[in-house]
């Protein structure tokens, strides 16, 4: 099992295939994994297999933490494109995500205002007032929808609490399209079940949530990296071009990482 763990508070800069040059910010401990989620594909192994035993970094270490490396950024290079909130787990989770968004607008507006602030999330936390206003202002809100049956969500997304598709598209309406969703498609097994969600079966309801939502931008994606679980697989590229073509007959906008 080959997995990422993330140093804490501050990690890269390391070139996505999404979002250019990124300096990462993660929020939850550099020993382990934190996340609502216990994804199937998630490149940070396993929730059960991966605990924290070191605290979550406050949010004075991660506003110092961010500053001496803009600094030296500025200094030495390379600029970063995006500033990007991810890492060994689901960033929201943290008690003070409203204020470091808040230090981390004021420190991007100091060293570099041509960057983008971007979290990447799950969506769990959006139900959270403090966490939903956060999140509208940062420059790429990417919120996760990988599929709106719940079935294929227990098998693959493994939501820890109380998950609710239904009332999460409905909050993500809320955003008024100051949202951008992100979906991984893939294929293969897991436990002896079927995992593809690259068929008509679940990419019409899931476009028909997305068009509801109406967000800025669709981010479809497979799997990069190694995976806790060995019998998955990624989806084609054929397949996610066809999904992409769906996507913009809707007239959305659509990105695809193959």
């Amino acid at each position: 099992m080959s997995t990422v763990i993330y140093p804490s508070p501050i990690f890269g800069p390391v070139h996505s295939r999404r979002l250019g040059v990124s300096l990462g910010i993660n929020l939850l401990p550099g020993d382990g994994k934190r996340c609502t989620f216990d994804c199937i594909y998630c490149e940070c192994g396993f929730n059960k297999d991966f605990r924290p035993h070191l605290p979550l970094p406050t949010r004075e270490e991660v506003r110092a933490a961010l500053e001496a490396r803009l600094k030296g950024m500025q200094a030495n290079g390379p600029a970063p494109d995006v500033l990007t909130f991810a890492g060994n787990g689901e960033p929201t989770l943290h008690p003070h995500f409203p204020e470091i968004i808040e230090d981390t607008r004021a420190l991007r507006d100091r060293y570099f205002p041509e960057a983008k602030i971007s979290v990447l999330s799950n969506s769990t936390q959006v139900f959270r007032p403090e966490v939903f206003e956060a999140l509208k202002k940062v420059d790429n809100n990417i919120l996760k929808l990988d599929t709106v049956d719940g079935d294929y969500i227990r098998l693959v997304d493994r939501p820890s609490g109380h998950y609710e598709v239904d009332r999460l598209v409905e909050r993500l309406k809320a955003f008024e399209g100051k949202v951008i969703i992100q979906t991984m498609f893939m294929k293969g097994t897991f436990e002896g079940k079927d995992v593809d969600n690259t068929s008509d079966r679940f990419v019409e309801p899931w476009l028909k949530a997305v068009k509801e939502i109406g967000p800025s931008q669709v981010m479809i994606y497979t799997i990069d990296r190694e995976t806790p679980d060995h019998d998955l697989r990624k989806a084609t590229h054929e397949e996610l071009d066809r999904i992409a073509a769906c996507v913009r007959r809707e007239g959305l906008e659509v990105s695809v990482s193959y």
